[in-house]
């Protein structure tokens, strides 16, 4: 569950409105917001003797005329607010100039073609694009922007069959997790009738003229956005059949939230077939597809550690694991005894965090995870290192490539280091830039540390702070912290145009690492789950003393940001340390604890959440973080913008529409407490280019008007 990451490209040269006078928070509407009154409804739960009122149970039900008017009403009130913010414009000006240059995606090979994604700038959606031959011209195969007006249908996942003959692609439409599942000839563009629905968390795993994926039953009419997902199954469905005809390959009603996904192995010689209960764990099993009297057998089978298939050389498989190694390593498998203790180490467990495992020529590339930062390193199919990728700086690193050819692509980006995309050969190591950066940006300007802040456990971690050159340490810039921490996702240093307003006018992008990720491993992310899940905040928290005691910033120059759980991390730190914010930016956010697994997909980040229904101890642990919950009248609470969509069916807005309601009814402060409401988008999967503009925009407007930017 993770918040979509924006585009990772800006350029430098600035136009700005030089004005009369600096505008600061001070000269802003104080008070009088008009916030509306919403109902009240009589709404009372028992969790093990205690009574929770739930005064706005009724948001929760979508596209009722009352809840409506109450979104119109909200996004008009936050609109006039942000209008009253003389640079908004230019800031909204700004972003248009600095994403508008080219964006590639890795490429990757398929029976003698090249595809790969392009964006020329400000297009709504990349484009699909195909060499027919390695010498040949590139040709658009797929133009998602061609598909509506407005932008807002995107293509999820595009995979080609082993021949190169077809493509079978998954679209979205507004933002939404349900997919549809297309066909075309890649020759000829020739879209084919074959078309499956509610399709949702699926591969697409060819094999012959047809492919597995995954779905659920259609959700009840008027439900789709909110209703349980409950009984994933994986179907096959043969070219050229209606979908109802589709042969079902696995389903467990009597286990109904766990999903499941197949692939197939590049011979498609076998199918492997994952499932998991949650968000970490899963379950792996295999079928051998040329032998047609096999069943599946069992890799492993529970839901204490994940495993990944990374390739199968021979007749051996090959997965990177974290069973009985929270850095994980990679083993091989022998297809006839495939249980755990007949695993063989590859390359055992370190004290790195081995995150990803490409196979390209019969060679391994090994990337590393090192105090969030990438170390790459090529072994051999024994497992013996041969040399290091040299990085240009500390950064992430992707790659593609195929087991049997020598070449492969890779991506690098940094905060300061825009994406590049190179063409390399495994043998000889060379290396040359196949889409260099198109943007026009002199990085020399800033700079980005790696500092080391202690957090609330006493260990020291990583904190990453990009800014100009040249700052002063005097407890006066304006600084943005981000954070995470949830569902073993790591900290990524990436790029993105979005921040350029903000650095370029003397903020400090702060980007923290926290338990309940994944940069130090399985460990770390337990760290941060369930009755340990305080210590997320209390890391937060401890960044921001630790920015303010070290003179960077102090809390009326403060602001926080994050989305998803991200979000949750924000709405936490701001209902138990108002103080020591001046703003804060809560995007799609999981707010209601107590409620979250009820809807859509929620019930998979019980692994990391726990739920209100499982015992006292876990429901009285959430109730006393819950966000929504320990608002406090009278409070003085920071400026809170929230956002989310109309279309979010991964955190459903009830969530960011609940909170707000609460906040405004409750709030001392005389800052603003707004939301602002997405239509057509989702959580922010496949957003159209526009609409990130738009919402960057008005994000930054917010926070550098709280923190008193000038422009």
């Amino acid at each position: 569950m993770t918040i979509f990451s924006l585009f990772t490209h800006f350029r430098t040269n600035f136009f700005f409105i030089v004005m009369s006078a600096i505008i600061f928070v001070s000269n802003l509407p104080a008070h009088d917001f008009g916030y509306p009154n919403p109902k009240r409804v009589d709404q009372h739960d028992e969790y093990f003797g205690t009574t929770v009122t739930d005064s706005y149970r009724w948001m929760e039900t979508n596209g009722t005329p009352e809840l409506t008017a109450w979104i119109n009403t909200e996004n008009q009130l936050t609109e006039k607010y942000l209008n009253t913010i003389p640079f908004r414009n230019q800031i909204r000006k700004r972003l248009t100039e600095v994403v508008n240059y080219p964006k590639y995606s890795l490429p990757w090979n398929r029976s003698g073609k090249r595809f790969f994604f392009k964006n020329d700038g400000l297009q709504n959606q990349s484009v699909l694009y195909v060499l027919d031959a390695p010498a040949a011209k590139s040709r658009v195969l797929l133009d998602p922007n061609k598909l509506s007006e407005d932008g807002t249908v995107s293509l999820q996942r595009a995979v080609v069959s082993k021949d190169g003959v077809y493509l079978a692609y998954s679209l979205a439409r507004s933002g939404s997790d349900w997919n549809e599942i297309n066909v075309l000839k890649i020759d000829s563009g020739e879209k084919l009738p074959d078309q499956l629905h509610w399709v949702k968390f699926s591969d697409i795993a060819w094999h012959g003229n047809g492919f597995y994926y995954s779905c659920y039953d259609a959700p009840p009419e008027g439900e789709k956005l909110t209703a349980k997902n409950e009984n994933h199954k994986i179907f096959f469905h043969q070219l050229g059949t209606d979908q109802k005809n589709d042969l079902l390959i696995r389903e467990d009603r009597e286990h109904p939230l766990r999903n499941r996904n197949a692939i197939t192995d590049l011979e498609q010689r076998y199918l492997f077939v994952y499932e998991n209960e949650s968000t970490y764990g899963n379950t792996l099993e295999f079928k051998n597809l040329t032998q047609s009297d096999t069943t599946f057998q069992t890799i492993a089978d529970d839901f204490c550690s994940e495993q990944e298939v990374v390739t199968v050389l021979g007749d051996t498989f090959y997965l990177l694991t974290d069973r009985n190694a929270s850095n994980k390593r990679l083993v091989a498998v022998n297809p006839a005894k495939p249980q755990p203790e007949y695993w063989i180490d590859i390359i055992p467990e370190s004290d790195s965090l081995l995150q990803s495992v490409d196979c390209v020529g019969g060679k391994f590339i090994v990337t590393y995870l090192k105090d969030a930062a990438n170390i790459v390193y090529v072994y051999d199919a024994g497992g013996k290192k041969l040399r290091e990728i040299e990085l240009p700086t500390l950064g992430i690193a992707g790659f593609s490539g195929d087991k049997n050819e020598t070449e492969f692509f890779q991506s690098f980006t940094s905060y300061l280091y825009p994406t590049v995309i190179y063409r390399c050969d495994i043998e000889s190591g060379e290396c040359s830039e196949l889409f260099p950066s198109g943007i026009d940006f002199n990085s020399e300007n800033y700079v980005t540390e790696r500092v080391w802040y202690e957090n609330s456990a006493g260990k020291k971690v990583p904190m990453f702070l990009t800014h100009k050159k040249g700052i002063l340490r005097n407890g006066n810039n304006p600084v943005l912290l981000y954070g995470y921490g949830g569902f073993n996702i790591s900290v990524r240093p990436a790029f993105s145009p979005y921040r350029l307003p903000f650095l370029e006018r003397g903020g400090i992008f702060a980007h923290v690492v926290l338990r309940g990720g994944g940069e130090y491993g399985e460990e770390w992310h337990q760290a941060g789950t369930k009755l340990q899940k305080q210590n997320v905040f209390d890391d937060f928290v401890a960044a921001a003393k630790f920015l303010i005691k070290e003179q960077y910033t102090a809390p009326q120059k403060l602001a926080i940001q994050g989305g998803s759980n991200g979000g949750l991390l924000v709405g936490a730190a701001v209902t138990q340390q108002p103080e020591l914010f001046k703003a804060a930016v809560i995007q799609v956010g999981v707010l209601d604890m107590l409620r979250y697994h009820k809807f859509t997909i929620g019930w998979a980040w019980a692994t990391d959440y726990g739920t209100s229904e499982d015992n006292k101890e876990m429901f009285e642990y959430l109730f006393r973080y819950s966000p929504l919950h320990n608002i406090k009248s009278g409070v003085e609470y920071p400026a809170i913008l929230v956002t989310t969509s109309d279309h979010d069916d991964r955190v459903v807005p009830a969530h960011s529409f609940k909170f707000t309601a609460e906040m405004q009814a409750k709030t001392s402060s005389k800052n603003p407490a707004l939301i602002r409401i997405e239509t057509k988008a989702g959580h922010g999967a496949g957003k159209p280019v526009s609409k990130q503009i738009e919402e960057s925009a008005d994000i930054w407007t917010f926070i550098m008007a709280q923190l008193g930017m000038e422009l």
